[in-house]
């Protein structure tokens, strides 16, 4: 039953998003290129075939300048609270991967500019594989 409640509601994510992107008249293209994506990673989104992290939804929300809250219009409040549960479980089991700390520790350990150039090529990278 989660799994298809969690459907439903990529979905209707999907739906405003799209409803939001025509009304604004960008195209795919326009909005990906605003998100540092490929379009093609935009056209998942608005069918449901790739689910959108909380931190692209917030992109999204400043890029199509609407509050993040618009995107959850129209879901039961079942829906929203299944959504708040999954994020806080996904963040919580990330940030306490072994992975996860060892990568900020070595992290901090570098210079402020070698920290730059790793966050923008992580960035880069993060832009192709999306796509």
């Amino acid at each position: 039953m989660v799994g298809d409640s969690m459907d439903e509601i990529d979905i209707h994510l999907g739906r405003r998003l799209r409803r939001r992107r025509r009304l604004l008249g960008l195209t795919q293209q326009e909005l990906a290129h605003a998100c540092g994506v490929r379009f093609q990673q935009i056209q998942k989104y608005e069918c449901a075939a790739n689910r959108m992290s909380a931190a692209r939804l917030w992109q999204l929300a400043e890029v199509l300048e609407v509050p993040v809250s618009y995107f959850y219009e129209g879901l039961t409040r079942d829906q929203r609270e299944s959504i708040e549960r999954e994020n806080a479980a996904s963040s919580t089991e990330t940030l306490a991967s072994k992975e996860t700390q060892d990568l900020i520790h070595a992290y901090y350990q570098l210079g402020e500019r070698p920290r730059r150039r790793l966050l923008d090529l992580a960035k880069a990278m993060n832009g192709e594989i999306e796509a």
